[in-house]
This record gives structure tokens, sequence and C-alpha cells, in this order.
């Protein structure tokens, strides 16, 4: 079964999109749902996603700040 979804985009974000659906010999809408399609797949087959919460922890931020965490615990590694 399939749904009909109707998204109304700027004129800068549609120009490249039908540009590269020229290129590649395929519809903006065809471009869409395959984009659409990879970004939930990539959400639901997180592998990382499944170890979300297992850890306690004071700080509460980390999913906005995790770059900098990980560059924090590499820099002080090399101490």
């Amino acid at each position: 079964m399939s749904k009909v979804l109707t998204l109304q985009i700027r004129d800068d974000v549609y120009e490249p999109l039908l540009k590269k659906a020229n290129q590649i010999g395929q519809t903006p809408e065809q471009i869409a749902i395959e984009w659409i399609e990879n970004q939930i797949k990539t959400l639901t087959d997180d592998p990382l996603l499944q170890l979300a919460g297992i850890c306690e922890s004071k700080i509460t931020n980390v999913s906005d700040r995790h770059d900098e965490y990980i560059g924090q615990s590499l820099r002080n590694d090399d101490e």
C-alpha cells in the first residue's frame, strides 16, 4: 500500500532537484521518494541506535554535543 504526500518546496530547493533529475533521467518526485526512503532506512536500521539509553550519565545533551565530547575524549587520550 502507498500514500500520496504533497510537498511544497522553495524554488532554491526545487531547481537543483530538477537539474539532478534531468541529469540522471528521473523525475524530481522519483529522486525525492528515493531520498526519503533512504533516510527512513538509515534511521530505522542504525545499529548504534540499539545502544541508546543503555548507559547512565549526568550528561543530558549527548545527542546535541556528541562530536565535542568525542573530541575531548580523544584529546585526553593523547595527553
